[in-house]
Formats: C-alpha cells, structure tokens, sequence
C-alpha cells in the first residue's frame, strides 16, 4: 500500500505538521528526508530497512558515500542531501554558542561539542575560547592523532588564548571508541593546562571527552 493511500494521521509529513517533529519515529522521519520509496516499498519500509541493516540511526547517518549509495534506489544526489542536512543541524547548534550569546547551558556546549567531534575516526584535541563573560570566540581543533600528555602542547593552547585575548577556556577531545570515560592521562592533561593557563590569568572551565552519543564533563567529576 502507497503511504497515499494512509490514514493522515499515519502519513509521516501531515503526522509531523499535526503533532510535531519530536512525535515522529527514526524511520518516519529518515521517510520525509527519503520522500519516496522503490517499487515494492514505501518511503518507511525503506527506511525501516536500512535501519534494521544498520543497527542504528546514528551509524546510518554516519555512512561513506560508497556505503550509504549502496543501498537500492539511493545515488549521491541524495548523499549530498543528507549531508547538507547534518551540515545544516551543526551550524544550528554552533549558532547558539556565538559570541553574542552568553553561554547559559553546560548541554549546550556539550551538544555543540559532540555535533563537531563525535564522527572523527581519531582522536581531535579542541577549545572553545571565551571572553570575560563566557561568550564564544572562537572553536579550534589545535592537535590530533593520539591525545597525551606528549601530544598536547600547553604553549600551544596558551599561545591560542593570547591571540584570541580570551578570558576562559573549555578543552575538548573525543574518544572514536565511543566510550567516553575519561583516562587518567586526561585527568593529568587538563590539570597541566589549568596551570599553564593560569600563567596568563585564563581560567579553565572544563573539559568534555566526548563519546558515541555521550560526552563526560571533568569539571563535574571534581578534576577542575
């Protein structure tokens, strides 16, 4: 049966202008982004295929083009969509991090921080530098490769500081095992950078080590 052929309650675009967005399956809304199907399968049952063939949203979205292609009916007119469309989501949440904005919610950050480094193969060594009143100067991913203590530079991080005249910092890396418990060497990194920080009257706000689909802040955890 044509996804025409539903009930409007149960058709996923009227279902989403009725009841919102949030009101909507992964495969419902993986549907509206297909828009149409193959012969045989509507817009859902393909995307509940390739859910199922997946295991989940978030790997699926996180497909190479050759893979996420290899699916029947899907070309790169369609990858290019898609990655439009997460494109389009990271610079939603970098907007509500820009330096006209005070930062108000540590989620906030954390959702920014994980949008920007949880797909990296490897890991990435990050700062947000903010101003006098914790708004945002300026995101930059400083090292990559193996982050430890031989890896991470202070000069370099306070060099970084000096030039963009920032008043705070929060430091970031990401763990592509997806695990996002921190490690003693990164308890060892972020008390080596909130003393060299402290050189130049720079306070170190935290330190989020991002994961698949969680992130740890070692503020809370009582290292800062």
């Amino acid at each position: 049966m044509s996804i025409r052929d539903w009930p409007n309650e149960e058709r996923p675009r009227e279902k989403l202008l009725q009841r919102g967005a949030a009101a909507l399956s992964d495969a419902e809304l993986l549907a509206i982004f297909l828009r149409v199907g193959v012969p045989g399968r509507s817009a859902v049952d393909l995307a509940r295929d390739m859910l199922k063939q997946h295991g989940s949203l978030r790997i699926l979205l996180d497909l190479d083009q050759a893979a996420f292609c290899a699916t029947h009916g899907l070309g790169p007119a369609k990858y290019v969509q898609l990655q439009a469309v997460l494109e389009l989501a990271r610079r939603h949440l970098a907007e509500t991090l820009q330096r006209t904005d005070v930062i108000q919610s540590a989620a906030d950050v954390r959702r920014y921080l994980s949008a920007r480094m949880r797909g990296y193969a490897h890991e990435v060594f990050a700062c947000l530098f903010l101003d006098n009143k914790h708004r945002v100067i300026q995101y930059e991913e400083l090292f990559q490769g193996t982050i430890d203590s031989s890896a991470v530079h202070p000069r370099q991080v306070v060099k970084r500081a000096l030039h963009h005249n920032a008043a705070a910092l929060i430091i970031a890396h990401n763990h592509p095992s997806g695990v996002a418990e921190p490690s003693r060497a990164d308890e060892a990194i972020t008390l080596r950078l909130k003393e060299a920080l402290a050189l130049i009257d720079v306070r170190l706000l935290d330190h989020v080590v991002v994961g698949d689909g969680q992130t740890v802040s070692l503020a809370e955890r009582g290292v800062l």
